[in-house]
């Protein structure tokens, strides 16, 4: 695979999106999608480089990787909506998530526009730390599934709310992974508490104050 693969797979993951969302956006075939990551498709057209720049929120030049710096595009007179940030969800051993309404934070209108829910929420704790601190509002998309390896909100058994990095395992079972080394990973099989998605982390929002 080249560069332009790589980082095409790169920016989706980072930002959220699975092949079928991908496909979806672009008006394409998932499998098309697929092959722009896998390296099958050997010149993509530039304007599809742009197409995609433009979806990641990254440059066209750090996709084709003459630029090592992911510079966001900019959008002007961009459009936003508010959300509210509910509760906290502790980036520990689950808890009951808070519900109470707490802040608001501000998002691109044109990330709704394909009718994507979107809410906020804290976190508490450190077993996302580095990545994640205690405080930090994260932006979530809600959707009830993800690919391996992305940062999620999930319910465990039902109720309890974390935020774990999520592994889906050959053998039919699903690990809640801490970015923390210090904190174990946990696994949970069909006879386990059932873990069901809430949705994932899209953006981090932190006050250096």
């Amino acid at each position: 695979m080249s560069i332009l693969n790589d980082r095409i797979k790169e920016q989706r993951v980072k930002a959220g999106f699975t092949l079928s969302d991908v496909a979806d956006k672009l008006n394409i075939k998932e499998a098309t999608a697929q092959r722009y990551e896998s390296g099958a498709i050997k010149n993509i057209k530039h304007e599809t480089i742009v197409e995609l720049a433009h979806l990641f929120g990254c440059s066209p030049q750090y996709l084709m990787g003459w630029d090592d710096n992911v510079t966001p595009i900019k959008f002007s007179n961009k459009k936003y909506v508010r959300i509210k940030v509910y509760g906290s969800v502790p980036a520990g051993i689950p808890t009951e998530a808070i519900e109470d309404y707490v802040d608001e934070e501000d998002i691109p209108e044109e990330w709704t526009r394909d009718g994507s829910e979107f809410i906020g929420l804290k976190v508490k704790g450190d077993s996302m730390y580095p990545k994640y601190f205690s405080n930090d509002t994260i932006i979530v998309r809600k959707q009830p599934d993800c690919e391996s390896g992305q940062d999620a909100v999930v319910y465990v058994n039902g109720f309890d709310a974390t935020l774990k990095t999520v592994v889906k395992n050959n053998d039919n079972t699903i690990t809640l992974r801490p970015y923390n080394p210090e904190y174990l990973p946990k696994t949970y099989g069909p006879n386990d508490d059932p873990v069901s998605l809430l949705g994932i982390v899209i953006e981090i929002r932190r006050s250096i104050q």
